[in-house]
């Protein structure tokens, strides 16, 4: 049987916030470990039938990115639940959703600088 490993190491600062996040794995051609600014992960427990969740970002996260990430993150997710259920029907209400969100997002990010042009 085959093995993967994958690696993910974080720093923290002193009051324990994500100041960096790195991860490598055994089955890539990268030999150095590659940098995130954030991360979600989450592993099913089949014997308590629930969902353990690590969801962490670094201090350096921008608004905009942490905006994109989840968006991906959303399609992904519809991707992965279409191939392992074939619910397309399903899939594609995620992806509406993640077009929503991130449609709101700009939204509120061109009122927002709108705001604060228009400010003395």
């Amino acid at each position: 049987m085959h093995h993967s490993r994958i690696e993910i190491q974080v720093s923290l600062d002193s009051a324990r916030i994500p100041e960096a996040i790195s991860w490598q794995a055994s089955d890539t051609a990268a030999a150095e470990p590659r940098a995130a600014k954030a991360m979600l992960l989450s592993l099913w427990d089949d014997q308590t039938r629930t969902s353990l969740q690590m969801d962490l970002w670094t201090k350096e996260m921008r608004m905009d990115e942490m905006a994109d990430f989840m968006y991906q993150t959303i399609i992904g997710m519809a991707d992965s639940f279409a191939r392992a259920t074939r619910h397309t029907q399903l899939s594609e209400r995620m992806k509406n959703f993640a077009q929503e969100f991130i449609t709101e997002f700009v939204k509120a990010q061109q009122q927002l600088q709108s705001t604060d042009s228009s400010s003395p």
